[in-house]
């Protein structure tokens, strides 16, 4: 098969589809790779790179869609892809069709077929390719909440580990998931009082047999949330439904209740965001401000710490990559009921029920 690897052109997003590594078995397998010129660059792979273990280099992001059966990315495409993207391709991507209807529209007029990374399913029901990014983009938001807690950036003013006869800062994370495991973990780490909230006691549980003392947990309701932002410094949105928009767990007349200075970091914003006023930013300009409480809302987090990501990301994607090479989509989706789940839309049709309910379209169309 021939695989292209473009450069990603969105807004300050710098991880790229596939390592030299994962090219290489790639090769190994008979298949042909095409990369584009300098899309590893930004994150520490350089096209000579690529060429030592036999991809083929081209210059232009057209030059690889043109020659090339399947793409293998990091980030959806945006509004100056849709039209290289053609009947004959297999798109292999984040997507998150649910936030965005025109690029879901858009490939369903392409014709594609579009597989994203996260709706692929394990037999446990864990999201196996999303999983460590959204470890990165959780330890991320505890990191990036601390600096915009600063003064000089219209933060709170306050450190969130406290210093002795000061008490810590205070975090509240919305979702006890793979986001949400990992920002306590880095929020405990740095020594803030952590209070960690979602509706499945089981991992409610979880996260209270494993966390230190000062990570606490509690049911999660709207009654719960209005009463901890109040008196909390960071908040987390980690929340996930699965291939469908996240819903609005904190909205507009909630951010009346917080203190001037409370950040918002919602890591759910490429699902659409689990606060009413959230909407995605860049690395250029992550953050806004509304009613006094700064929203960092940058859609891809991980991009900021692209070599860590790329790695982290072609660790996992590899395995899926070589089976739909290999195999060819249709016969890979067969063997493997998992790999199906990350079927999005296929040939001008949505097949992934969640979508359709995300724009209100019939169910009937799925």
């Amino acid at each position: 098969m021939k695989i292209g690897i473009p450069k990603e052109i969105k807004n300050n997003e710098n991880r790229v589809g596939m390592t030299p590594a994962g090219v290489f078995e790639l090769i190994k397998n008979n298949h042909t790779v095409y990369v584009q010129k300098d899309a590893g660059f930004g994150s520490g792979f350089f096209d000579q790179d690529y060429k030592d273990v036999g991809a083929t280099i081209l210059e232009t992001i057209e030059e690889v869609y043109t020659s090339s059966d399947m793409i293998v990315k990091v980030k959806e495409p945006i509004a100056e892809e849709y039209p290289l993207i053609k009947s004959h391709h297999v798109v292999f991507t984040y997507f998150h069709f649910a936030s965005s209807e025109a690029l879901t529209k858009a490939m369903l007029k392409s014709e594609a077929v579009c597989i994203a990374y996260e709706t692929v399913e394990d037999i446990d029901g864990t999201l196996p390719l999303l999983t460590p990014m959204s470890e990165v983009a959780g330890r991320m938001a505890i990191q990036q909440g601390a600096k915009y807690l600063e003064k000089p950036i219209k933060g709170r003013g306050v450190l969130l580990g406290g210093v002795p006869g000061v008490p810590p800062g205070k975090v509240l994370v919305l979702g006890a998931g793979t986001v949400g495991i990992q920002a306590a973990k880095m929020a405990a780490g740095l020594g803030a009082h952590v209070t960690i909230m979602d509706i499945n006691m089981k991992q409610l549980r979880y996260v209270n047999d494993v966390m230190p003392n000062h990570v606490v947990t509690e049911f999660s309701s709207e009654f719960n949330i209005r009463k901890r932002i109040k008196d909390h410094d960071l908040i987390v949105g980690g929340v996930l439904l699965k291939g469908a928009k996240a819903p609005n767990l904190i909205t507009r007349d909630m951010l009346k209740e917080m203190r001037p200075g409370t950040v918002i970091v919602d890591v759910a914003v490429d699902q659409g965001g689990c606060v009413e006023t959230s909407k995605p930013t860049t690395h250029e300009e992550p953050t806004y401000i509304i009613d006094d409480v700064v929203h960092y809302c940058v859609a891809n987090m991980p991009g900021a710490v692209p070599y860590t990501s790329t790695l982290a990301l072609t660790n996992v994607t590899l395995p899926y990559v070589l089976r739909l090479a290999n195999q060819g989509w249709k016969k890979a989706c067969e063997n493997d009921k998992m790999l199906a789940k990350g079927l999005n839309v296929v040939n001008g049709k949505i097949v992934y029920q969640e979508i359709a309910e995300a724009f209100n379209w019939s169910v009937d169309a799925v």
